[in-house]
């Protein structure tokens, strides 16, 4: 009967590693009596109100001011104020010279049409020496235009033989970058 000792010896290990339950329960009662105390401290902080409220004199009608008492503010609402900070609700994903005009009328011709929407239709040499462009507008109108010409959101830089060089303005406020090159080549399709 060597195993009774044995049992007995790894009770006594293990009553000894439980803590003293009255011990554990003092010490949940008072972190409970603090908590409560300070949740009291703040909902009394929270109800002070610097002067009751008064109802109205008998016979004044609803929504007429009274004298002495200030008419409630309506709440003039919240207004958004950007301070150089980009606006939330616009998307990240078309930035730059790629977002379209938001509701504004464009010029006619190719001053209205953005360098994005430009096909490079084809080229042509000029008698003085230079290169004229055939571009075609997303209406379908062809145009004729030159090194120097103004299109909505660019100029044209140059001609080559077989593209167009745009200068594009970047309307980016995040970009340290104003402008960039858009290099657009005549389509396959127009050769």
């Amino acid at each position: 009967m060597m195993t009774l000792p044995i049992i007995t010896f790894a009770l006594s290990g293990l009553l000894a590693q439980i803590p003293d339950p009255a011990k554990a329960i003092a010490v949940a009662k008072a972190a409970k009596a603090k908590t409560e105390a300070a949740q009291q401290k703040n909902a009394e902080a929270l109800d002070q109100d610097p002067k009751p409220a008064t109802p109205p004199p008998a016979g004044t009608p609803a929504g007429a001011p009274t004298a002495g008492v200030p008419p409630a503010q309506s709440g003039a609402g919240y207004s958004y104020d950007p301070a150089g900070r980009r606006d939330p609700f616009v998307t990240l994903t078309g930035r730059g010279g790629d977002l379209s005009t938001a509701g504004g009328a464009r010029p006619q011709g190719i001053a209205g049409v953005l360098v994005s929407e430009v096909t490079v239709k084809g080229v042509i040499k000029s008698s003085k020496g230079g290169f004229i462009a055939l571009v075609q507008a997303p209406d379908g109108h062809t145009y004729m235009i030159h090194a120097g010409d103004k299109v909505f959101d660019g100029t044209v830089k140059t001609i080559t033989q077989d593209a167009v060089v745009f200068s594009q303005d970047v309307n980016d406020p995040l970009s340290l970058v104003k402008q960039r090159e858009v290099r657009k080549t005549i389509r396959p399709e127009a050769r």
